[in-house]
């Protein structure tokens, strides 16, 4: 039987580099699953705001939060389960590229949550994009983390030197 997929349900090019798996495993599991993952949300969002979101679209199994690793709070990504399929595809449909929050936020699928992947892969404990951001971006916590840490690092007093 063939099925006819919408161009907004096919899988991204996007492929979580630490999977613990081979490349088809990963490919058979994104082509099942009922987990997405959501990017782009304001620290700010609540896991309330989320689910009177992507609950219109089905019934959520459970939300798990994106946290920072290191402090254990919010960090900008949350996955969303759905009980079935058929609703996480709608959610890839209707939901993707619309706005929470003042952010346009992105779904993508997931193969599967797993214990740990809630925490932030960057060395700051956020997420990896947040560290090398140059822009002010007040809903992601201002500047990049790097640029933040660079700006607050304390100047040398050069009037010592000048004695």
């Amino acid at each position: 039987m063939n099925t006819v997929t919408s161009p907004s349900v096919e899988l991204s090019s996007y492929r979580d580099q630490h999977f613990k798996g081979s490349r088809g495993e990963q490919e058979r599991l994104l082509r099942t699953s009922t987990t997405m993952y959501i990017g782009n949300l304001s620290f700010y969002t609540t896991e309330e705001q989320i689910y009177e979101l992507f609950s219109k679209c089905g019934d959520v199994k459970r939300i798990i939060m994106g946290l920072d690793k290191f402090k254990k709070t919010p960090c900008g990504f949350c996955f969303v389960e759905y009980y079935s399929r058929a609703d996480a595809e709608n959610s890839m449909r209707y939901i993707n590229g619309t706005r929470l929050d003042d952010r346009i936020i992105r779904t993508d699928w997931d193969a599967g949550f797993i214990e740990g992947r809630q925490y932030g892969r960057g060395k700051t404990g956020g997420q990896v994009r947040d560290e090398y951001r140059t822009d002010f971006d007040g809903g992601r916590g201002g500047y990049g983390k790097i640029v933040q840490q660079k700006v607050s690092t304390p100047v040398q007093d050069v009037s010592v030197f000048n004695r």
